[in-house]
């Protein structure tokens, strides 16, 4: 017979739960949308057609567009090679892959100018060349990748170990290549988790302010994301249009959270159609 807790117990719970999420979660998003439209729809889009606001919306994509795309692929070759095979140094690589967990955005922006810089280890000789790293959009990729790539590495990893060789190895025993051993048999296993880091990568990518921070120079126009951008224009008490851009990436952050529970829900139904299918054949 399943316990119940008592009435009570449950109903305060749940009510401490919702409060909570009314007062730090619910009230602050209600708070950005209330202020980007407080003087209306026209100084709103106003606030977003302005070229310095377009210029941050434009970078913060391009910057996602490079970094969601590397991660994806590094993401893949880190998990295939921890879950699939066994070498020197496997232990370091997943330590390594969790390093942007430990270290703080800002100090990895600081890496980037200790290492790009005008006064880094490598900015005479980029210097000499033409290439300019920190203050410019490299930098900005750079950063971004940096604090985003163990998102989808991280998904995948445990899916993988858990799933083991077997599949691929009966794959190889009847033929099949490399590219279709990828595309038949490990990727459709691993399809909802790899969207699903994508996802994560992705809202991470747009909403990245730290790292990006240090390496940008804070060039409008030029070097200014979309998190940037809305401190600048706070600063300058242009709350309207902070507000604006504010409720842009709030916007961003309410699909990623509906893209991510929809890919929640279809994993759990894959699973437990996995887990009836095993029980049958059992």
């Amino acid at each position: 017979m399943k316990r119940q807790d008592p009435l009570l117990l449950r109903c305060g719970l749940t009510a401490a739960a919702l409060l909570f999420l009314a007062v730090f979660v619910a009230l602050p998003l209600f708070a950005v949308f209330a202020q980007a439209l407080e003087k209306g729809l026209a100084a709103y889009w106003t606030a977003i057609a302005d070229p310095d606001a377009l210029a941050s919306i434009r970078l913060t994509l391009l910057a996602a567009g490079i970094a969601v795309p590397m991660n994806l692929v590094f993401g893949l070759a880190a998990a295939w090679a921890i879950a699939k095979f066994q070498f020197p140094g496997k232990n370091l690589l997943i330590t390594l892959i969790d390093l942007p967990f430990a270290v703080s955005p800002v100090i990895s922006g600081l890496i980037y100018v200790l290492m790009f810089g005008a006064q880094g280890w490598l900015g005479p000789w980029l210097s000499d060349r033409g290439i300019k790293i920190i203050f410019a959009v490299p930098g900005i990729v750079l950063a971004t990748i940096f604090v985003t790539f163990p998102f989808v590495a991280r998904e995948l990893i445990p899916l993988m170990q858990a799933q083991g060789t077997e599949e691929e190895e009966a794959a190889l025993v009847l033929g099949a290549s490399g590219r279709q051993l990828f595309w038949r048999v490990t990727l459709p296993n691993i399809k909802w988790s790899l969207l699903y880091g994508v996802i994560l990568c992705s809202a991470r990518a747009m909403g990245e302010f730290g790292a990006v921070s240090v390496v940008s120079g804070h060039i409008r126009g030029e070097t200014n994301t979309m998190p940037l951008h809305v401190e600048i224009l706070y600063n300058e008490y242009n709350f309207a249009g902070a507000f604006a851009v504010a409720s842009l990436l709030a916007l961003l952050a309410l699909v990623t959270l509906v893209a991510k529970r929809l890919l929640e829900r279809k994993m759990r139904q894959d699973y437990a159609d996995f887990k009836a299918a095993e029980s049958a054949e059992g």
